[in-house]
């Protein structure tokens, strides 16, 4: 409960000012507590409403971190920040898609040997992500109304709003009219752990009160992570630059520390064997960080100067299309193994490691 408020306090000291090696690390170690809290409160709020409505609630908390440090960097950082909304979006895609689900499977199919869940609802949702990755990264390195790999205003528009359209079309089927097909498959494991289909029966359900006072520091934590991460930028920057590394990393950076409660919080459901939460978590996110990031950056754009670049290179283009199949091919049987954590893992380490030496 201090962590969110000690992050706002280091937020309102160190904002605008040049921070010292050590003062650095300080705000850093702040600035991942605040990320753990947020996710923390916003596991209380998903415990009280319940799946899927809380794995809902955990996507759209870190999409809205995510979003609002692309602005914020953006915002500040000039032309050569133009490709880093691409990067980030691109880079949360290929987190959860590959690295989440990948480490999930992982955690369940060790110890039951076979990950179940939902083909219906995962299917749907990973079409989805497939539809709106191709749309928002794709399409911009064939338009030919801008020039380089971009969209024109029409074209940003028109895909800011199929985005939100669509993100809003699977949160109703999500929550509303198949909700079903969201929930965790029952297992005779589940059952016996007194689990039933994905309730998290073994801890007691939070009160109205504690729910609020967990939606209060949530609130709270996500404008300290957006402020100190605001802080943290120059350095990470300055690293990169320093390591040699192209400027895509940042946005991996970025993706990868927001992403990161996100990760342990499936890694943790699929341990409790409840891979469906796991790709609920994982898909959700994708799906969130494009469906809102995209319409974001529309609105942004018309103060930003310069181009927004969103097409994807060759090798990403590659990456993501390998990374559709092989996800489309894990989750139409519901059923998974340790080979298919491996293979999701590996594509995960291939994208980490061309990111750094493209």
């Amino acid at each position: 409960m201090a962590v969110p408020a000690l992050a706002l306090v280091a937020l309102a000291l160190t904002w605008g000012r040049s921070l010292s090696a050590v003062t650095g690390v300080l705000v850093a170690l702040l600035l991942a507590g605040a990320v753990l809290a947020a996710v923390h409160h916003a596991e209380v709020i998903a415990h009280r409403v319940g799946e899927p409505f809380g794995s809902l609630v955990l996507a759209v908390a870190v999409t809205v971190i995510e979003v609002a440090l692309i602005v914020s960097l953006m915002l500040s950082g000039g032309e050569k920040t133009a490709s880093l909304a691409r990067d980030t979006v691109f880079a949360a895609v290929m987190i959860t898609c590959n690295g989440i689900v990948g480490l999930s499977l992982l955690a369940g199919t060790l110890r039951r040997r076979v990950a179940v869940f939902n083909a219906e609802g995962t299917g749907g949702a990973l079409a989805t992500v497939a539809t709106l990755s191709t749309l928002s990264l794709v399409l911009p390195s064939f338009t030919t109304s801008a020039r380089g790999p971009a969209f024109s205003p029409a074209q940003l528009g028109f895909a800011a709003v199929v985005s939100l359209a669509m993100y809003g079309l699977f949160v109703l089927t999500q929550t509303v009219r198949h909700r079903d097909y969201f929930l965790p498959v029952a297992t005779p494991h589940t059952e016996a752990a007194g689990q039933g289909t994905g309730a998290e029966k073994h801890a007691p359900r939070p009160s109205g009160r504690t729910a609020l006072t967990s939606l209060g520091l949530l609130l709270v934590a996500l404008v300290s992570v957006v402020g100190l991460a605001k802080v943290e930028s120059p350095i990470i920057e300055l690293a990169v630059a320093n390591a040699g590394m192209p400027q895509a990393v940042v946005g991996v950076v970025i993706a990868l520390l927001v992403l990161l409660p996100e990760t342990l919080a499936a890694v943790r459901a699929a341990r409790r064997d409840q891979i469906q939460i796991s790709l609920n978590l994982a898909l959700g996110s994708a799906m969130a960080s494009i469906g809102l990031t995209i319409p974001a950056i529309a609105v942004m754009s018309i103060w930003l100067e310069g181009p927004l670049v969103l097409g994807l290179g060759g090798t990403h283009m590659v990456l993501l299309a390998l990374t559709v199949a092989v996800s489309t091919l894990t989750v139409v049987p519901g059923r998974a193994t340790l080979l298919q954590s491996g293979v999701h893992l590996g594509l995960f380490a291939a994208f980490l490691f061309l990111a750094i030496s493209p």
